[in-house]
């Protein structure tokens, strides 16, 4: 099989185990009311998620050093299918969703760590920013599908339509990876001498792919609670100017909208690291995301073509880098460090993400509760996530610093 036909098949896969990603965020505004959920309760579902989705990652990392990125994407595949569906068919509350979606999260990594690991080892570094580009886009389409397949069947059949349509996408996704890396070899890399935590200490100790880890993962906490929170905010904001009867359907299909933007972003961002130089690039995303997230609340009365239009810019600053900076994780890091490299940029990266979303939520209760204004409390919420945000642009400099010129 040539790189392009590989390539193509292996971001399809990635492409269905991404349906599940998004199965609740879609159908978060009908859930609030239907089982009685504060905006906090509602984000601590979401962090449930990523606070699992972050064990997943790490295991997947350290997996696929032992194991071989390969045998680690097939087996952890088989687990998102599995758990992708005991959520579709029995989350019913507030504690049932909590409990499996966070065993969702805690099975789904298995198809982007090992797979990141899978482009390193088969596509030359000068091709390899677009081809990683290429992977994150094909998530953010899937992000998209799961939106626009799961709001129509939300609009039909309820909640519990948009949960099936997001567990079936992991399930085409284990066909899918099996066809494509039929005839992959497993690579195991030689190991460090000594014990496994050699590789670990050699990550810490290396400073550029720590700066590299660290501007990852302020990104991880502005991008998570972005994706966790939009729909719920462009469903208030369609509410508040056409009532509430399509709001959800009409949150979820402009976040698949901007997810469809996403799409073109990572390979965009990939292609252009590649030619101007990572962190050159890292640092104009970060900047246009962060001015974003301090703005984005605050249009809550804007006309919804106007938040719409925002959204789409916003989710394309934050997401675009992301491929930027798997590709300069796996440059500025032995192979045979790699798996540790991304098991600890999971650590960091995804419990920041995992925070995030509650965060959020939690400004947003405070804010209403005490003051009554939603507009205000949207407003504070979305500050408080480009706040958070804002030390990656000092972890970026340090990472000009600290790498080879022009890097």
């Amino acid at each position: 099989m040539n790189h392009r036909r590989w390539l193509a098949l292996l971001c399809a896969s990635r492409l269905a185990f991404g349906f599940i990603f998004m199965a609740y965020g879609a159908a978060m505004p009908l859930l609030m009311a239907q089982w009685q959920m504060s905006a906090g309760q509602a984000g601590l579902v979401m962090s449930g998620w990523h606070a699992g989705y972050l064990v997943s990652l790490v295991a997947a990392g350290l997996l696929s050093s032992r194991w071989g990125a390969r045998r680690t994407f097939l087996t952890m595949s088989w687990a998102a299918a599995a758990s992708a569906w005991l959520f579709a068919l029995l989350a019913d509350s507030f504690a049932s969703a909590l409990l499996l979606y966070t065993l969702a999260g805690l099975c789904s990594g298995g198809s982007y760590t090992p797979g990141l690991a899978l482009i390193a080892e088969r596509i030359r570094p000068g091709k390899r920013g677009a081809a990683m580009g290429w992977f994150l886009a094909a998530s953010s389409l899937g992000y998209a599908l799961s939106l626009f397949i799961g709001g129509s069947a939300m609009a039909v059949f309820g909640w519990r339509g948009a949960f099936i349509v997001g567990a079936v996408g992991p399930t085409l996704g284990l066909m899918l990876a099996y066809h494509v890396l039929a005839d992959t070899p497993n690579l195991l890399h030689e190991k460090r001498q000594g014990s496994a935590w050699q590789s670990w200490r050699a990550v810490v100790r290396n400073k550029p792919a720590m700066a590299a880890i660290w501007s990852y993962s302020f990104h991880s906490w502005e991008l998570l609670a972005l994706w966790a929170w939009l729909p719920a905010f462009l469903a208030a904001v369609a509410t508040a100017q056409h009532g509430a009867a399509a709001a959800a359907a009409i949150g979820a299909a402009l976040t698949g909208l901007s997810f469809l933007v996403n799409a073109v972003g990572s390979v965009a961002g990939g292609r252009l690291s590649d030619q101007f130089g990572r962190v050159r690039v890292m640092r104009w995303l970060s900047t246009g995301s962060i001015a974003c997230s301090l703005a984005f609340g605050w249009l809550f009365g804007a006309p919804l073509w106007l938040v719409t239009a925002v959204a789409l810019l916003y989710n394309l600053a934050a997401l675009s880098d992301s491929s930027v900076y798997s590709t300069a994780l796996s440059e500025l890091v032995p192979a045979q460090d790699l798996g540790a490299a991304y098991a600890l940029r999971s650590i960091v990266g995804f419990g920041l993400g995992a925070i995030s979303p509650a965060v959020i939520g939690a400004v947003y209760d405070l804010v209403r509760e005490s003051n009554g204004s939603e507009p205000l409390a949207w407003g504070l919420a979305w500050m408080a996530l480009g706040l958070g945000a804002l030390p990656g642009l000092a972890a970026i400099r340090r990472l000009r610093r600290l790498a080879k010129p022009g890097y």
